[in-house]
């Protein structure tokens, strides 16, 4: 009987994709120890957004909530989304903070790794895989982003799995952020994984599309060692497949997934109840499919973006020339994925080509970063007439980014000291150097944790009402 290990994404990538990545510590804890007793392989509870909202928004620690939670969680990997020389931030550090950083998340206890590149540049994820090996990781994974594109085919995704492996990855997963892969592609994908690159294969797929849990099936026909999900009350929608469904199918067709369906079901209503409280975070639209992106091939953050930028402009009626322009743009550009922060960079090059009239009469700085090879190495080359109309007489570079960067680790502490936080630990001066204006807001104690905004069509608050000429306060909503 084969075995498929199951994640679980709810603390993580669960709530961010439908919440805003809002959920606090303190509403964990109590369904710790219930998770650490379902029999998942691993759980993500940390990365991606979680460290940027968590300090900016939440008033919590980020290097905390390891702590917390591998109090509690003891038998299950907790596992982190890192975005290579990025990781969780912005933009390309150098190596000495990624390293320190990787460092803090081994010792807080992180086991497991899943780290990326927005543009599949392997050479932009050396760094932090090795620094997770050598640091004790127990799973480090490398991840190739799954688009759609000319560029992209079976044969490229196998040559940079391949790149990964002779890292000495311990499993590959594919990043399927916008919920893009069907069902005969995760197969096809996945069969060929494992027939040339030999590693475990993880598949990674949100609910987008709608056809997430078929591509699951079917990648795990495939072959697929690894699947992702979401508890029901945080799945589908913009978030991923349902854990207990995707359990109870695996199961039926005779794999052993090792999780205990009757504990999923009061992880199930204990769930529930945290969504409760939530509701207010959570939009429409992130618990319904956007099948837009079948026709279009745009994940759907980057579509409402789009319509977003046209309705601040008054010029909703150029919607189907920008959809048009998107994949003119992402040609141009070297087909990158449009994913963080690539999506933004091409999105906002098209609304501007449209509106101006003129294909890049206006550049912004992220394009010209882009075409200039900051970001790193484009999936495919980009043409020389658009190097030239871009970026003038200025030169590409050729090497990884991270390499013309200046160590910055004892300088960022010491501009911490002199900002008046006295003997800074580690996870200071990484929270200043990856945030250095929210970071040191945090750090001197000036955030506060914002309010729960009340559910849609929920009124709450003081106002002042007229009636035959006379004010009135009235409370709303209150008690």
């Amino acid at each position: 009987m084969k075995e498929v290990k199951i994640i679980d994404l709810t603390l993580r990538d669960g709530h961010q994709s439908i919440a805003a990545t809002r959920m606090r510590t303190k509403d964990m804890i109590p369904v710790l120890e219930l998770i650490d007793e379902a029999g998942f392989y691993s759980i993500e509870m940390w990365g991606g957004a979680t460290f940027d909202v968590m300090h900016r928004f939440l008033n919590e620690n980020p290097w905390e909530r390891i702590r917390i939670v591998r109090k509690y969680v003891k038998e299950t990997h907790c596992q982190m989304l890192l975005r290579g020389q990025n990781l969780v931030g912005y933009r390309h550090y150098p190596d000495d903070i990624v390293e320190k950083f990787v460092q803090k998340a081994c010792e807080n206890g992180i086991s497991f790794f899943r780290i990326f590149d927005a543009l599949n540049d392997v050479r932009n994820l050396i760094t932090s895989i090795k620094a997770a090996k050598k640091y004790g990781a127990e799973h480090v994974q490398g991840t190739i982003c799954y688009v759609i594109s000319p560029v992209h085919t079976i044969e490229k995704y196998v040559e940079t799995a391949q790149e990964l492996a002779a890292l000495e990855v311990d499993s590959i997963c594919i990043k399927d952020m916008a919920g893009m892969i069907s069902p005969k592609v995760a197969y096809d994908l996945v069969k060929a994984l494992k027939k040339e690159v030999g590693l475990p294969i993880n598949l990674h797929t949100h609910y987008t599309s709608g056809m997430g849990s078929m591509a699951i099936l079917k990648a795990v026909e495939a072959g697929a060692d690894m699947v992702d999900g979401d508890m029901s009350p945080w799945a589908v929608g913009t978030a991923h497949p349902c854990i207990e469904s995707i359990v109870y199918a695996l199961e039926e067709y005779g794999y052993k997934t090792g999780v205990n369906m009757d504990v999923l079901m009061e992880l199930r209503t204990r769930f529930l109840e945290i969504r409760k409280k939530y509701q207010g975070y959570i939009d429409l639209l992130s618990t319904i499919f956007d099948t837009m992106v079948l026709r279009y091939q745009i994940p759907g953050g980057m579509f409402s973006n789009l319509i977003s930028q046209l309705k601040e402009q008054n010029a909703l009626d150029k919607l189907e020339e920008v959809l048009a322009e998107v994949p003119r743009v992402q040609e141009d550009m070297g087909y990158p994925p449009l994913v963080t922060p690539t999506s933004q960079i091409v999105g906002v090059q098209a609304v501007i080509n449209v509106l101006t009239g003129e294909r890049y009469k206006i550049i912004t700085k992220e394009t010209r970063d882009l075409v200039k090879g900051m970001y790193g190495r484009t999936p495919a080359p980009i043409k020389e007439e658009i190097i030239k109309k871009i970026l003038g007489d200025e030169k590409p570079i050729d090497c990884r980014p991270a390499d013309l960067l200046e160590l910055e680790f004892e300088k960022r502490k010491q501009e911490l000291i002199e900002a008046g936080i006295e003997n800074p630990s580690d996870e200071d001066v990484l929270i200043y150097a990856l945030y250095p204006v929210t970071g040191l807001k945090f750090l001197k104690g000036e955030i506060e944790e914002e309010p729960f905004p009340p559910p849609a069509g929920e009124v709450k608050g003081e106002f002042t009402v007229e009636i035959d000429g006379k004010k009135f306060k009235v409370k709303v909503g209150e008690g």
